[in-house]
């Protein structure tokens, strides 16, 4: 099938970061897929989440919001009411901070909570994905920075974590699905892995169609390779970044 921009189907969208647009968090980085585009911002709260103190449980923990500004989707997509989240945002939230938790270790973070905002700004699709990837970058430059100010001593962060679209339009298999392509697909797939290659997380369905073992296994190969790409892309700026601070 035709793509936009003439991508194959086992390409990316052009990949973007962009580090510390938001001043006042530890650290930040507006991330885009394409069109769709997304800040993640790290912020630090230097105590531990009420339920680990109420339940003696040692160690830190890593957090995510996820929303959805009202002018990232055209119409206009009308905005929350304070206090209440959606329910996919909430399924969202949770999937991003899983994602983070799976890379980090919590006993090394210490008894603090690093909260991760993730704000769409545009939305074509892939939200979610775009958000794991750049939050992950986003935390990995607040890491670095929290040794340098000697609040940590080691890096909790193992290891980089991405994520990726991938689903079936025309029978054909894709990879980073905009929204067009995710809207009429006939299964719809999310990808989470770390850069050792293990799976974090596969949330795959067909829409009002099935799919075999061997498809489903074609559309992993392209994730795969994907998030490999994106891993380094991840890498290369997480390097600059943190070697223009030394």
């Amino acid at each position: 099938m035709q793509r936009e921009g003439q991508r194959a189907a086992n390409a990316l969208r052009p990949y973007n970061f962009v580090p510390d647009v938001a001043p006042h968090a530890l650290a930040s980085v507006l991330v885009s897929s394409g069109r769709t585009q997304v800040i993640c911002a790290v912020s630090l709260d230097d105590s531990q989440p009420q339920w680990k103190k109420v339940q003696g449980i040692p160690g830190g923990w890593v957090t995510a919001e996820y929303s959805m500004l009202p002018y990232c989707t055209a119409p206009r997509k009308k905005r929350g009411v304070a206090g209440k989240v959606d329910g996919r945002s909430v399924e969202i939230q949770r999937l991003i901070g899983r994602s983070l938790r799976a890379v980090v270790d919590m006993d090394a973070l210490g008894e603090r909570t690093l909260w991760v905002d993730c704000d769409v700004l545009c939305a074509d699709g892939g939200t979610r994905t775009a958000s794991i990837t750049g939050s992950a970058v986003a935390l990995a430059i607040a890491m670095r920075r929290l040794i340098r100010q000697g609040v940590l001593e080691t890096n909790p962060m193992r290891q980089l974590v991405a994520a990726v679209s991938v689903g079936k339009l025309g029978g054909e298999a894709l990879l980073d699905l905009c929204y067009v392509e995710d809207r009429d697909a006939e299964v719809d797939m999310n990808v989470v892995m770390t850069e050792q290659g293990e799976y974090v997380e596969v949330q795959g369905s067909g829409e009002e169609a099935v799919f075999t073992a061997a498809e489903m296994n074609e559309m992993l190969g392209f994730a795969s390779a994907g998030i490999r790409e994106l891993i380094e892309t991840q890498r290369r700026l997480i390097e600059d970044v943190c070697s223009e601070e030394m």
